[in-house]
């Protein structure tokens, strides 16, 4: 691993929910597609105060040790097929940000 990557962070937020079940199916492969990642969550659709902006129905933010190691884990084969249930499930809006 290189010393000098600096963490990025994967921030998912949930515009609106679209299909229950869909999500559902979604939230269950997610959780498998992260083996394999090192993956830390920071914040997991918790008590939220929107300041700016249109309401929002959760957020989530994921720590990872480098901007490259985001990608991978987003592109990977497990995560592309969770993603699948999520697009059917909810709409979100999704950033990789590099830490400082």
């Amino acid at each position: 691993m290189n010393t000098d990557a600096k963490p990025a962070y994967v921030i998912l937020v949930r515009e609106r929910m679209i299909d229950p079940e869909e999500f559902a199916t979604y939230g269950q492969k997610a959780r498998e597609a992260r083996g394999g990642h090192a993956v830390t969550p920071l914040a997991f659709y918790g008590r939220q105060e929107v300041l700016e902006g249109p309401e929002t129905d959760g957020a989530v933010i994921l720590r990872f040790p480098s901007f490259a190691e985001a990608q991978a884990w987003y592109r990977s084969p497990a995560y592309q097929d969770a993603l699948q249930h999520r697009l059917k499930g909810a709409e979100y809006r999704v950033v990789i940000v590099e830490g400082v």
